[in-house]
């Protein structure tokens, strides 16, 4: 596999952003039956208030998700996502008119929607395109960053008994193929995601976690997403509103291995992690 200088910028919205010191995340699910945060911000009022507490606490992009792709979730209209989404993103766009807004979704239509007329700058794909094969050509036509996920299979049947050779070396290779097809169709800002949770047992989100570090050979940008994961929950035999620790452990081990984003519903724990983290690396590096 052909091993490539890692990127270390990403242009949004017309602004070129430095990676060079690793960005968060921050995680709103306009959604009722998200498995942590489903259902919490019903109003404008909870909206704003959660999306100014993130950005008060150091999240540089707002990841903002209308359907669950939790195991096993249920499946939602194409016109609902798009309902639930737009109402959020007036409110966003109205009290914080630069913030970086991502949309998680894996519908094309719902993208172009959310890019168009909200001034969405990120799209978060779990599935990178393989449930929407008319996404590729959407976002080259949008001209957005693209965050593709690897998912062995879909959100209602992921966990069923997913299956690999090496965990690691196949997500390597599937992501080595599928991000030269976006880049064939004119995607130019690829983030890969592993997709922790997605298509995996414990065993296999471990062993990704613990050699994180192979995925900077695609010389794209890298994201991680443990926030309060059933990779944590299941390990430490705790609910997700207890996972805080075992999810601020992981985050550390991701940069150490050179994550370039965490995606995070605990803005202010990832950034202070990120702060101790990069002065470790300083000091390692006799600075």
């Amino acid at each position: 596999m052909e091993v490539f200088t890692k990127k270390k910028s990403l242009c949004i919205n017309g602004v070129l952003y430095d990676l060079s010191k690793p960005l968060v995340m921050g995680i709103l699910n306009a959604t009722p039956d998200s498995f942590y945060d489903g259902g919490r911000y019903p109003d404008a009022g909870s909206v704003i208030e959660r999306v100014g507490q993130m950005v008060e606490e150091g999240a540089c992009i707002i990841d903002v998700g209308g359907v669950s792709t939790r195991p096993g979730a249920v499946p939602v209209s194409e016109e609902e996502e798009t309902r639930r989404l737009s109402w959020v993103m007036e409110l966003v766009r109205e009290k914080f008119p630069e913030l970086i807004v991502s949309i998680d979704t894996f519908r094309s239509a719902v993208a172009r929607k959310m890019v168009r007329d909200y001034g969405a700058g990120i799209i978060n794909d779990v599935s990178s395109g393989s449930m929407d094969r008319k996404m590729a050509e959407t976002i080259a036509g949008l001209n957005v960053p693209y965050i593709a996920m690897h998912m062995q299979g879909t959100p209602q049947n992921m966990q069923t008994a997913p299956q690999y050779d090496d965990p690691v070396n196949d997500i390597l290779r599937y992501f080595a193929a599928r991000t030269r097809e976006l880049r064939n169709m004119g995607v130019a800002d690829i983030i890969i995601d592993p997709g922790f949770g997605f298509g995996k047992t414990l065993d296999h989100n471990y062993i990704l976690a613990s050699r994180l570090e192979e995925f900077g050979m695609l010389g794209m940008p890298v994201m991680a997403g443990f926030s309060r994961k059933s990779m944590v929950c299941r390990l430490l035999r705790v609910n997700p509103a207890k996972a805080l620790t075992g999810t601020i452990a992981l985050n550390a081990i991701a940069l150490l291995k050179g994550a370039d984003i965490l995606r995070v519903h605990d803005v202010r724990e990832a950034v202070e992690t990120i702060t101790v983290v990069e002065q470790l690396k300083k000091k390692a590096g006799g600075q």
